[in-house]
């Protein structure tokens, strides 16, 4: 018997690898026309294609109904009532099997709905998209004036605890998006209430389970929302944006966002630490974007140039200064080397600049090359130069606003540029020309920058036509610009499976959520606060306020770490100096090991001593961050407080690091959570006592303020 009474004959039962294990798909057939799926993992069963549900998603004996979408087309609701449910393709992507399934509907036969479903055995996540297709005779439609479209619907059993987790609020305490979890009061169902997310968790305490959305805007400018009834139901709805009033089904498919379910045994917290694997593992095929590289940046260089040595941002982009760092970026252990803005002659042909670099940069590549190192570019994705062949071929494809076209700006002491619009046919143009640098230089990271939430509304682009109102085409525009981001980065990493793209999110009016983390990673801080951001008087020409060396920049910088419970702080790209003294190296060193991975800064300048320090602490890092990367971090105290500490110990190895960051001179105690391996190195002196349960007792003496690193399972 299948689940809601219905008498099924197995079909056919076929196994195949996904990631050297056998994976199970049972096939039945209903007595009816239509079919039902079974897909069975480790943690959960999924039912595709029941009478009363598109999905039912079982896990630790509680189900799941989760209803299919339901759209406006030609001015009605088209709700998901299925004639027959067919799997049409399965695919194994290396890390995930991704199925397709074709639903009929009965009401109108010339449409179909495309299920794309992605599952692995190793997390109880699994994310899907709807695409709906028709003949070319029927459109979408919004009579009311607004979206008329339901992503998602389930039901909330009695007593369930829930909490919105937001990714995406811009705090200016930080200069910074933060992770904030807030509650889900009983009230909000009672009274129609709604919320942004984007994930929604929940749970009696035996199960947890989740639903998210792949998008990203910041908080609290919605786009999508979570919608709260009386009878306990939620449903996932647009809110504004999601598709353009009259578009035609058959043109081509209306892709609908990427949307993810999860349920496991267990409290949020282990919920968290599912998703937070899945996030690593599986909501990406470019697994280059999760390794934890170290990175290094020319841009801090650059602005200490033009605010403290009085020269010009550019004044030493060349092949000497390049080659000076990367001598010092090899000494310190840095692994990928990223050039900033002004390499290039001019933005949009992305061709290097030969006055600064004259063999086209082939020196720097081979030397490079020699330590092992890769290089990294910096990219304006939306910018053309008034003379480039890239603005010369699309023309019609620059940003506009209301009819007008904004005068084109000089980009950081290079040719004017226009702003061009990725959501038209310009982005093909774009994740061209950075295959071309991938495959000709041997680029394999791309920083990306500068691209704003919203700008365009334009009728003649692929966010609207003249039949839309610009307002529409607006939305329009912002709501797919995550998408097609993700679209580049994808054709690229296709193409070149080595490359890393992030997206610049240091600043706040950015596609900030769930979107771009399916293809790439973040770049998060910049320098921090602004002078403005506190209402202070700036003093010198440099606005920002925490860009000298020592511990209250990286208070700054390890605030957003609460990240690290459901997304890996190394998808949060983050920058600390290198700068001397010690004291002020080993504080910066601690901070970015616990994930966030950067360092940019004078590198010549360093003493050698200092240059030492980094190759040592640095190497300890490399012989145990695959662990401390996998795990979540376990934080005692307050973010600058009298003593802080994390623990990133391996609960499978052991393995990681203990870092405690103290502003006070006193004696910090610290019993691990978790199970300590028994080698230890300490980069302070410290006492390492293990446990009879396998935990470990540390003692630190902090002689002054500072920061003491154990490494547990490094030699």
């Amino acid at each position: 018997m299948c689940s809601g009474g219905l008498t099924a004959l197995a079909l056919s039962f076929r196994k195949f690898q996904n990631n050297r294990r056998d994976f199970l798909l049972v096939i039945n057939i209903n007595k009816g026309a239509s079919t039902m799926q079974n897909i069975k993992t480790p943690f959960y069963t999924l039912d595709v294609g029941g009478a009363d549900a598109l999905l039912r998603y079982t896990a630790n004996d509680r189900t799941f109904i989760l209803a299919g979408p339901v759209f406006e087309v030609d001015g009605a609701p088209l709700t998901p009532d299925f004639s027959t449910v067919e799997l049409v393709s399965e695919q194994n992507l290396g890390n995930v099997t991704e199925y397709r399934f074709a639903a009929a509907y009965r009401t109108l036969p010339g449409i179909t709905l495309t299920l794309v479903l992605h599952t692995a055995e190793q997390t109880p996540v699994m994310r899907f998209q709807y695409l709906l297709s028709g003949d070319g005779v029927h459109r979408l439609t919004k009579t009311s004036g607004a979206d008329a479209l339901e992503y998602l619907k389930w039901n909330a059993a009695p007593g369930d605890s829930m909490t919105e987790v937001r990714f995406s609020e811009f705090n200016q305490l930080t200069h910074s998006f933060c992770m904030n979890e807030v509650p889900v009061e009983e009230s909000f169902f009672a009274n129609r209430f709604d919320v942004m997310g984007p994930l929604l968790a929940g749970g009696d305490g035996k199960t947890s389970y989740l639903a998210a959305y792949e998008h990203g805007s910041q908080y609290p400018d919605a786009f999508v929302h979570f919608c709260f009834a009386p009878d306990r139901s939620i449903a996932l709805a647009a809110k504004k944006g999601s598709y353009t009033s009259g578009t035609v089904l058959g043109e081509q498919p209306y892709e609908g966002l990427w949307l993810q379910f999860g349920a496991a045994q267990g409290d949020t917290d282990q919920l968290a630490a599912h998703y937070r694997a899945f996030q690593l593992g599986y909501a990406t095929q470019n697994m280059e974007s999760r390794k934890p590289y170290i990175f290094y940046n020319t841009w801090n260089y650059q602005e200490r140039n033009k605010w403290w040595n009085r020269k010009a941002y550019l004044a030493d982009m060349n092949e000497a200064r390049m080659l000076q760092e990367i001598e010092v970026a090899h000494k310190m252990g840095i692994e990928v080397f990223v050039i900033d803005t002004g390499w290039y002659e001019k933005t949009g042909d992305w061709v290097v600049n030969r006055e600064r670099f004259p063999d086209g940069m082939k020196k720097v590549k081979a030397k490079l090359d020699e330590y092992g190192m890769r290089l990294g570019l910096w990219i304006g994705p939306t910018l053309a130069a008034v003379s480039s062949e890239a603005h010369k071929h699309n023309p019609d494809c620059k940003i506009a606003w209301n009819g007008k076209v904004p005068e084109p700006q000089p980009i950081w002491e290079t040719e004017e540029s226009y702003g061009m619009c990725i959501v038209s046919p310009y982005w093909e143009t774009l994740a061209d020309t950075l295959i071309s640098l991938a495959k000709e230089l041997g680029v394999t990271y791309f920083k990306w920058d500068a691209i704003e939430q919203y700008g365009c509304n334009a009728p003649n682009h692929y966010h609207g036509d003249l039949g839309n109102s610009p307002e529409e085409r607006a939305d329009s525009y912002a709501f797919q610009l995550g998408a097609y981001m993700s679209k580049i980065v994808d054709k690229v990493c296709a193409a070149c499976p080595e490359v890393i793209i992030d997206f610049d999110i240091t600043e706040g009016r950015r596609s900030v959520g769930l979107s771009f983390l399916s293809s790439g990673k973040y770049f998060l801080i910049n320098n921090g606060p602004y002078y403005a951001n506190y209402n202070l008087p700036c003093e010198d020409d440099w606005t920002n306020i925490f860009v000298a060396p020592g511990a209250p920049r990286t208070w700054i910088c390890r605030t957003p770490l609460t990240f690290d419970k459901w997304i890996p702080s190394v998808l949060f790209l983050t920058h600390y100096l290198p700068d001397d003294p010690i004291s002020s190296q080993d504080i910066n060193i601690a901070s970015l090991i616990l994930g966030q991975n950067g360092i940019w800064g004078d590198l010549p300048a360093l003493s050698e001593t200092g240059t030492n320090r980094f190759a040592e602490l640095l190497g300890k890092y490399k012989q145990v961050r695959e662990d401390i990367t996998a795990e979540s971090a376990i934080k005692t105290g307050m973010t600058g407080s009298g003593f802080e500490c994390y623990e990133k110990l391996s609960g499978k190895t052991g393995k990681g690091a203990v870092v405690v960051f103290s502003t006070v001179r006193d004696t910090f105690k610290y019993i691990t959570r978790r199970k300590a391996d028994k080698t230890c190195w300490t980069s302070v002196p410290a006492l390492v006592e293990p446990l009879p349960d396998g935990t470990a007792l540390i003692t630190v003496k902090f002689e002054e303020p500072g920061a003491a690193i154990l490494f547990f399972g490094a030699r």
